[in-house]
C-alpha cells in the first residue's frame, strides 16, 4: 500500500513536470528556502531523474523548522532527508534524528575531504566566514575582527546578531579578541553598546546584502557566498580573513529516522556530492564551495584550495546550542531595540 505522503509527493512532481510521472518511487528532501531551493531543483533534481529515474520532492524550511518538524511528528518520518547547518545538526544528533548513511553505497565517498562522510552526515558544501568590505570606500582593509569597531570602519558597520550561523560565529571570534571564549560572549555585548552609536545600522541577516548594495554600510561579517553574489551585480566588494582566522563551517545532508525512501536518499546524497552538481553549484547565482575534490575551484569563491579549509576557525555546536537562544534573546533586547 503507497502511503499517503509518497502519494501526495509524486502528485506535486507530477504536476510539476508530467513527463517524471513514469520516475520510480518519489522521495522528498527538506531544503532551505531561497538560493538552496532554487540551486537544487535547477541542478541535483534533474541530475537525480537523469541518473536513476528518481524525482524528489522539495519542502523549503530553514533547519530549526525542519529539526521541529521532525521532532513533532513523532517517528514518522514527514520527509526523507535533512540539510543542516551544525548548530540544528548537533540538536538533531543528540535527539536521535538520523539515520545512519551507508557509506558503500555513496560512490563519491572517495572524493570528499577526509571527515566529510561520516556515520550520519554528508558534508555538500562549506561556507567560510570574514569580513567584507567596499574596497573603494576602505583602501586599507581591516585586519582584525577588532578593527570593525574602531574608525573608519565602525561608523561603515552593519550589525547582525546571533540568529543564523555565520552571525553567531563571527561574533564569538569577537568576543574573543575582547577576552571572551565560546562560552563567554560578555566582552563583545560591553563592545557592541558602546559602539552602537556610530554604527551604520542594526539589522536582520537578510537584508545586510542589501544594505551593502545600496551603500548604506560598508563593512559586514558574511560568508563568501553572500560576497560573491553581490560582485556578480556589479557592487564593489572583497573578502578579507581576519588575521585570527576565517571561520568555516559544514552544510550536510541527513537521511531522517525512519525514512520511507533510504535508498533514493542515498542516491540523491550521492548525486549532490557529484562532481557535475558540485561543479555548477558553485556558479553564479549559487556561488557554493563544492567538496569533491574533482572539481576545479572557481575564483569568485575567495577561496584557492580545499586544503585551506584545515587551517580555518571551526566551533563545537555542543556548546553553543544550549547558549545560543539566550544570546539571540539578548541581543535584541540590547542592541536591535
Amino acid at each position: 500500500m503507497v502511503s499517503r505522503r509518497l502519494f501526495l509527493a509524486g502528485m506535486a512532481g507530477a504536476l510539476a513536470a508530467p513527463s517524471i510521472a513514469r520516475a520510480s518511487g518519489p522521495m522528498t528532501a527538506a531544503i532551505y528556502p531561497g538560493t538552496w531551493d532554487e540551486a537544487y531543483r535547477e541542478v541535483v533534481a534533474p541530475l537525480l531523474r537523469q541518473r536513476h529515474n528518481v524525482n524528489v520532492a522539495f519542502e523549503p524550511l530553514f533547519a530549526v523548522d525542519q529539526v521541529a518538524k521532525v521532532r513533532a511528528a513523532r517517528g514518522v518520518a514527514p520527509f526523507d532527508c535533512f540539510v543542516l547547518d551544525p548548530g540544528p545538526a548537533a540538536a538533531a544528533r543528540q535527539a536521535g534524528l538520523f539515520e545512519p548513511i551507508d557509506p558503500k553505497l555513496i560512490t563519491n565517498a572517495g572524493k570528499l575531504p577526509d571527515g566529510m562522510l561520516i556515520a550520519d552526515s554528508a558534508t555538500v558544501n562549506v561556507q567560510v566566514v570574514g569580513i567584507c568590505y567596499n574596497p573603494k570606500k576602505f583602501p586599507e582593509p581591516p585586519k582584525s575582527w577588532a578593527d570593525l569597531f574602531r574608525s573608519p570602519y565602525v561608523e561603515r558597520l552593519g550589525l547582525t546578531g546571533f540568529q543564523t550561523t555565520f552571525g553567531t560565529v563571527s561574533l564569538i571570534e569577537m568576543a574573543k579578541v575582547f577576552g571572551g571564549s565560546i562560552t563567554n560572549v560578555e566582552p563583545i555585548f560591553a563592545k557592541l553598546r558602546e559602539v552602537l552609536p556610530k554604527v551604520a545600522a542594526v539589522s536582520t541577516p537578510a537584508a545586510l546584502p542589501g544594505l551593502f548594495q545600496q551603500g548604506q554600510i560598508d563593512i559586514m561579517y558574511t560568508n563568501t557566498n553572500n560576497a560573491a553574489t553581490l560582485k556578480a551585480r556589479g557592487v564593489d566588494i572583497a573578502f578579507v580573513a581576519p588575521s585570527e582566522g576565517a571561520i568555516t563551517f559544514a552544510t550536510t545532508l541527513h537521511i531522517v529516522k525512519g525514512a520511507e525512501n533510504k535508498a533514493n536518499a542515498h542516491r540523491y546524497i550521492d548525486v549532490a556530492l557529484s562532481a557535475e552538481a558540485q561543479s555548477k553549484l558553485q556558479l553564479s547565482p549559487f556561488n557554493m564551495i563544492p567538496v569533491n575534490k574533482d572539481v576545479q575551484l572557481t575564483p569568485n569563491l575567495d577561496i584557492k584550495s580545499l586544503d585551506e579549509l584545515s587551517k580555518m576557525v571551526t566551533h563545537d555546536w555542543n556548546v553553543i546550542n544550549p547558549r545560543r537562544a539566550a544570546w539571540i534573546d539578548r541581543f535584541n533586547r540590547e542592541i536591535t531595540k
